[in-house]
């Protein structure tokens, strides 16, 4: 039904093996057929090594198994928010990655302290605040969607396109499951280089703004100029 779109979702979920994003079963990637209406997920609780593109699961925006004998990821209420509110997304992550979860467990956003961060990420990378205890009780995974929506407020969302909760971890996304990795993978690094440079130098500050502009802006938007035509 979605065979080219299972394959990529597979590939995306082993590249977070080969970027040492993941361990275990700490982690899950998601990609959209938005024509179809269809999402693909990695199955709940497999390991790395056990998966395959025939064991992703495919379900539709209501979350019903459309194919597959497995259950799809315990994150897919979350995933599901986030493609119904955001058109323009095509793949999702969530990982458990140290330093993502870092920021996440100390409540923090993460400042665009330099022109790495600023490569990617136009602004802080913000972190949400706790769900209640009503919110988690009534539906956790829906409702960690809902803080995600809530925080990003007006941001555009391929701008800043990832997000730590609280106390939890990182999402990110992008226009397709690989790109979603990608910014994934750049989130975490970027994580990693925030706290550092936060160890080595507490009262360190966000670079200028018009330098973080200039970064930004030159690898994307109208007048970006960076790499080959």
């Amino acid at each position: 039904m979605v065979k080219e779109l299972k394959e990529q979702v597979y590939c995306a979920n082993m590249e977070l093996v080969h970027k040492n994003m993941v361990i275990y079963t700490w982690g899950n990637v998601s990609g959209i057929d938005r024509d179809k209406g269809l999402v693909v997920i990695k199955p709940s609780g497999v390991a790395y090594e056990d998966l395959s593109p025939e064991k992703m699961v495919v379900i539709d925006l209501q979350g019903k198994i459309i194919e597959g004998s497995l259950k799809p990821s315990s994150d897919t209420a979350t995933h599901l928010a986030l493609y119904k509110e955001y058109p323009s997304i095509g793949g999702i992550v969530h990982t458990h990655s140290v330093y993502g979860v870092t920021f996440a467990q100390a409540g923090l956003d993460i400042p665009p302290l330099g022109t790495t961060h600023a490569d990617y990420f136009y602004g802080s990378i913000p972190c949400t605040r706790d769900l209640t205890e009503e919110e988690i009780e009534e539906d956790y995974e829906l409702n960690t969607g809902k803080v995600i929506i809530e925080t990003l407020g007006n941001k555009d969302i391929l701008e800043v396109p990832g997000i730590v909760v609280k106390n939890h971890g990182p999402f990110a996304w992008g226009t397709s499951p690989g790109n979603a990795v990608y910014n994934g993978v750049v989130l975490e690094k970027i994580a990693e280089m925030a706290y550092r440079t936060l160890t080595l130098n507490s009262k360190a500050t966000p670079a200028p703004q018009y330098l973080l502009d200039k970064h930004y802006f030159r690898k994307h938007g109208a007048g970006a100029y960076y790499g080959q035509k």
